[in-house]
């Protein structure tokens, strides 16, 4: 029976997991990496790092099964969103990819803003460009790096990395594209004329695909360093977002979809490529042909917890955390955090907002800096989901994922603040399941992204209901929370 392989390429670890045609998972493989901040405001990787850390991941699956990794009948990707990798004609990176936490072209930002009104931004890419994403990373190279630019044959995102090296083919997909912010929505293609306004020429732009579409097949550079047979096609993937609510089961329009892991995200299926006017959410290409996701984006959710867990607590784990966030009522007894460590996207879209704690009072200790990190993420879900809400977009009911999704305090968190049912699927790793999705439909080996959703997808039966009085004190308290960022954004500058 052939299997198929899934690769998803994080922040902070690469994933790969080998699956069978019934959906039963045979390896699941991680390895960690770091980001590299050389100075304050850069946040970069060498992309090097990922594809080692996929050959280490998939020479264990190899060892651990070799005759279902020997079947591998379609690969297929998921990956890091926004972040610019830059590779000459060999494939060789020219410059560490510049990931989405960055935040060094703030100066990139203000030359579009002057070159491209609003109106044209809404109406053409349908996001507001913010650091740390591909097109103003791009225009900082230019500037800062003229000879690293200079050298630069293709650009690209961290999955497509991995799949030209597995491949020799550069290109790169729609959601990912759109994720750039160089990228025409309806049109599906790069906002050409946009580019060429900014003095961005034509040629380092890779070709454009649908997530599902055949790549290439795997080299036999990739067989002598991964094991993976001569051969294998190759899809183009998407990126992580689309990934996971594809991975999800979510391919309509009836739930949404919220992702805890360095960042955050609550996102919801689109047939049409709804936006924000004012753009404080995002509209991006979804990994479907001729979808949309939507979703509101928020930076420093899962870090904001590794963050309190590592700097400032001390502690060893993340389990240690929930039973701490247990002891404390819903509330944290009035003490607030904004998790803006990084800047902040949804809804503010303002790099230079920085996290608070508010209503500090003698009563609080460790156990409520916990519970308020976790209920801060989730108040910045809720400001997403009003936005959504504006825009005509309401959905009953949410299917969590990411590594937030194995608390069991913040999936409760999830439903009392945002007032709705939350469940969790069975298998966790929604991204790489997506990959798999995405390879198996794409290549005929499944009928088709909706049978396989149904095969495939399976919810757990615990289901978490918002508690009413918890629900109702919550209303009080995001209140507040709203206020807090008009309140000192001034003393930021």
């Amino acid at each position: 029976m052939k299997t198929l392989l899934g690769i998803d390429i994080g922040t902070s670890s690469a994933k790969a997991m080998l699956m069978d045609l019934d959906g039963q998972v045979l390896s699941l493989q991680a390895e960690d990496y770091d980001v590299d901040i050389p100075q304050e405001g850069y946040a970069q990787q060498d992309p090097e790092i990922w594809w080692k850390a996929v050959q280490n991941i998939l020479l264990t699956i190899k060892s651990q099964q070799p005759e279902a990794y020997a079947s591998v009948g379609a690969i297929g990707f998921s990956g890091q969103m926004h972040s610019l990798v830059t590779a000459d004609k060999e494939g060789n990176p020219v410059y560490p990819a510049i990931v989405w936490l960055d935040q060094r072209s703030q100066k990139q930002l203000e030359e579009i803003n002057r070159h491209v009104k609003k109106e044209e931004l809404a109406r053409v890419i349908h996001n507001r460009v913010f650091t740390g994403f591909a097109f103003p990373s791009l225009l900082w190279m230019k500037e800062n790096q003229p000879e690293s630019f200079r050298s630069i044959y293709k650009i690209m995102t961290a999955k497509d990395f991995i799949r030209l090296k597995m491949t020799g083919v550069f290109g790169t997909d729609v959601s990912d594209a759109s994720s750039t912010t160089g990228f025409d929505i309806k049109k599906r293609d790069w906002a050409w004329e946009i580019l060429e306004r900014l003095g961005l020429p034509e040629d380092i732009f890779p070709e454009c695909h649908e997530s599902m579409e055949i790549a290439g097949y795997t080299t036999k550079e990739c067989e002598e360093q991964t094991g993976l047979p001569i051969g294998i096609p190759v899809i183009y993937g998407a990126g992580d977002q689309p990934a996971h609510t594809i991975g999800s089961g979510v391919i309509d329009g009836r739930v949404f979809v919220s992702n805890i892991g360095t960042g955050g995200q609550v996102a919801v299926y689109s047939p049409t490529d709804a936006y924000d006017p004012e753009m404080r959410i995002h509209t991006f290409c979804h990994g479907l042909p001729g979808a949309y996701t939507i979703f509101g984006a928020h930076l420093c959710s899962g870090m904001s917890l590794k963050w309190l867990k590592n700097q400032v607590l001390g502690l060893d784990s993340f389990a240690q955390m929930n039973k701490m966030a247990e002891k404390v009522p819903a509330g944290s007894d009035g003490l607030l955090y904004l998790p803006y460590l990084t800047g902040s996207r949804t809804p503010r879209m303002d790099a230079g907002a920085q996290g608070l704690f508010f209503g500090l009072q003698l009563r609080h200790n460790k156990n409520h800096f916990v519970r308020a990190v976790m209920e801060g993420v989730i108040y910045d879900f809720h400001e997403a989901l009003d936005i959504f809400r504006e825009i005509g977009i309401d959905c009953p009911k949410i299917i969590a994922c990411g590594g937030g999704a194995q608390s069991l305090t913040w999936l409760q968190i999830q439903a009392d603040i945002l007032n709705k049912e939350v469940q969790v699927c069975e298998n966790k790793e929604q991204a790489c399941l997506g990959a798999c999705m995405m390879a198996g439909a794409g290549t005929g080996l499944l009928d088709s992204l909706e049978s396989a959703c149904q095969k495939y997808i399976r919810l757990e039966e615990k289901v978490y209901r918002p508690i009413p009085e918890n629900a109702a004190l919550y209303q009080e308290k995001y209140a507040v929370y709203k206020q807090l960022y008009e309140a000192v954004k001034d003393l930021y500058k």
